[in-house]
Parts: C-alpha cells; sequence; structure tokens
C-alpha cells in the first residue's frame, strides 16, 4: 500500500499527538476544506470533531502524508469502521488540486461539548498551525448550544 494524504481538522492537528501516533507521518501543509463546518458529535463532555456539508463556511486542516502504518495505527484511534469511516476530499494545497482521505463520524451522533482535554489539544494544534481559534471556538459553541436544545 502507498503513502497517501491526510486531512486534520481535530485532534491530528496536534503535532505531538501525531508524532507519539504516526511516527513516519510527514506534515506537507495547510488548506482549507471549503463548504463544510466543524462540529463536536457525542456524548456529553466527551464529543468529537467532525466536518459536515455547509455552503459557505471552511474548516482550516492540516495536510499529512501517511504510511499505510501510519493509516492503520489511525484506523485503531479513530475507530474505523464503527466510529469513524474515510472520505475523499478534493483540496487546494500549493495552489493544486489533490485528493486527500479524511476520517469522517459515522451514522448520526447527537452534538455535543468536547472534553477539556480533547478541545485543549486541538487548540493547540490550531495555535501552532496558525489557524483562526474563533473558528474552534464556534464550533464548541454551536455543537454545545444545540446540544441543550
Amino acid at each position: 500500500m502507498s503513502n497517501c494524504l491526510l486531512i486534520a481538522y481535530g485532534s491530528n492537528l496536534n503535532r505531538k499527538q501525531m508524532a507519539h501516533r504516526c511516527p513516519t507521518a510527514k506534515l506537507i501543509g495547510a488548506s482549507t476544506l471549503r463548504n463544510h463546518r466543524l462540529l463536536f458529535r457525542g456524548p456529553h463532555a466527551a464529543a468529537v470533531a467532525n466536518v459536515e456539508p455547509m455552503k459557505g463556511r471552511s474548516v482550516p486542516v492540516l495536510v499529512w502524508e501517511i504510511t499505510s502504518a501510519d493509516e492503520a495505527a489511525l484506523d485503531r484511534y479513530e475507530g474505523f469502521p464503527y466510529l469513524f469511516e474515510k472520505r475523499q476530499f478534493r483540496i487546494r494545497l500549493d495552489g493544486k488540486l489533490v485528493s486527500c482521505m479524511a476520517y469522517v463520524l459515522t451514522g448520526d451522533h447527537p452534538l455535543g461539548k468536547p472534553s477539556a482535554f480533547y478541545y485543549s489539544e486541538i487548540l493547540e494544534g490550531y495555535k501552532d498551525a496558525g489557524f483562526d481559534v474563533d473558528i474552534l471556538r464556534t464550533a464548541v459553541s454551536e455543537s454545545a448550544t444545540a446540544a441543550e436544545d
């Protein structure tokens, strides 16, 4: 199996976490997943990040080149194929359209709030990448507010 490109939008944005999970993964660059928004879904205080279609919104992402061994490690971490499935997306990277894989939640999980630890791991990834942390804060707020309705 050859290397593939992975879109990271949640805890896989965190470089320390990725170095631990996937020691041979290489950071290729940053991009944007257009017409999608970031939300958190799952049980209260244990919700996980997900990207969902929404016209006019966008989610900042890091793009990693991963090996088949990295992918196998991520499959275990992401609970593939039960919690997350793999989807292909086309994004712009350095001016070119490239095909990347991303882990996206399966089924219909309720909106919820992430744990403080999980949120802090993603926040660190946002800050290291120079991403707008308001996008992350909005995702938490929208998810938590909807979960309370």
